[in-house]
């Protein structure tokens, strides 16, 4: 007898699109059939072409800037790394409680999917948000390409225990007849999800792209066409959708969506010159910034810069499902490091092959 199929299996796209028609009939299900961008999804040629697009006059999206800054990657459902992480930067105690102070924490993304502690997550950003805020401090997570694939109902990359875990979130309602077609242990998620959904909410209170002082950050990659259209534009149609107030940007679900490029975290990295640095250099002058910060890309061999430490690549496949150890990235001023473990126990880092690295114990990085 053949094994039965993954209910992630169940809720393959062509299901989330009925499930979206239903919800709204004017919404494109071509969003949600889309099969998502192979992780080898080339950049589009012409992309170092274009000319330097002007800055963008609408910088709501830009945060004043912080005597110290730590970013980290994707989490995936890991709420035992993301707890390591969030210590490693500073950012908690033991009891999961704010320490940072004035710290400003960016998280880039993909907390959801691939693990099954993805509730306990999102609301431990969304708490410390608020903790850190009273201490004169903050905490940004932004959406990565596994929140939009759950806003588009697309569950492909749903642990089983991910299934479960909406079950019990206070005041979600999958009672609702456009749910029906859902099959019943995969209701509750729907519900959390759907546009207009209770976590679709928590997730559109978060922006796709910001920038803490002089760093920008986004779990894909800013390109010049992103800042041709508006950052901030991008962050607002993001929001409207995932509120369930209008249909998905195509901004946000193409193959080169700030969510899903790909063109800055190659391996090996792009070097100053190339078609890619050529971009990155555009999109930094039209948001007046000097360096940015991205995930989305496991780097097998811990945080890694390219294009003259200009881009960070900071995923580092953290969460179980890649196996990867926790670690993040410090920028104070003109200090960029990376730290892999927490204060109380340093450790030595390698350096990594073309990088600018400081050898200190516990860092590494650029100073300039």
């Amino acid at each position: 007898m053949s094994a039965a199929p993954r209910l992630s299996t169940l809720l393959a796209p062509p299901l989330a699109a009925l499930l979206l028609a239903g919800c709204d009939a004017d919404r494109p299900a071509s969003t949600a059939t889309r099969p998502a961008p192979a992780a080898s999804a080339a950049a589009p040629s012409s992309v170092g072409a274009s000319p330097a697009p002007p800055p963008d006059a609408d910088r709501s999206y830009a945060r004043p800037a912080a005597d110290r800054v730590v970013a980290i990657g994707d989490v995936h459902g890991d709420l035992a790394a993301t707890r390591a992480a969030l210590r490693i930067a500073g950012a908690i105690d033991a009891a999961d409680r704010w320490v940072g102070g004035k710290l400003v924490l960016v998280q880039t993304g993909d907390e959801l999917d691939r693990g099954d502690g993805e509730q306990a997550i999102v609301d431990l950003f969304d708490r410390l948000a608020t903790e850190a805020r009273a201490a004169g401090g903050a905490v940004y997570a932004l959406n990565g390409n596994h929140e939009v694939m759950n806003v588009q109902l697309d569950f492909r990359y749903v642990t089983e225990g991910g299934f479960k875990d909406f079950e019990d979130a206070p005041g979600l309602d999958a009672s609702g007849p456009h749910l029906a077609p859902v099959p019943p242990p995969a209701r509750a998620r729907a519900a959390a999800f759907v546009p207009g959904g209770l976590y679709a909410k928590k997730l559109a209170a978060r922006d796709v792209i910001i920038a803490v002082g002089d760093t920008v950050f986004a779990h894909g990659g800013v390109l010049p066409s992103h800042t041709r259209y508006g950052v901030a534009r991008i962050n607002r149609e993001v929001r409207a959708w995932m509120e369930g107030k209008a249909p998905p940007p195509a901004v946000v679900t193409a193959e080169d969506s700030p969510v899903w490029a790909r063109l800055y975290s190659s391996d090996p990295p792009p070097s100053p010159g190339s078609n890619a640095c050529a971009a990155l250099d555009q999109a930094l002058a039209a948001m007046s910034a000097k360096r940015m910060v991205v995930g989305h890309t496991v780097q097998r061999n811990g945080i890694t810069s390219a294009c003259g430490d200009k881009v960070w690549r900071i995923d580092v496949g953290m969460a179980s499902h890649y196996g990867g150890k926790p670690a993040a990235l410090e920028i104070a001023g003109d200090t960029v490091r990376v730290l892999t473990s927490e204060p109380s126990e340093p450790s030595e880092l390698k350096k990594p092959a073309g990088d600018k690295v400081e050898n200190k114990k516990g860092v590494s990085g650029e100073k300039k």
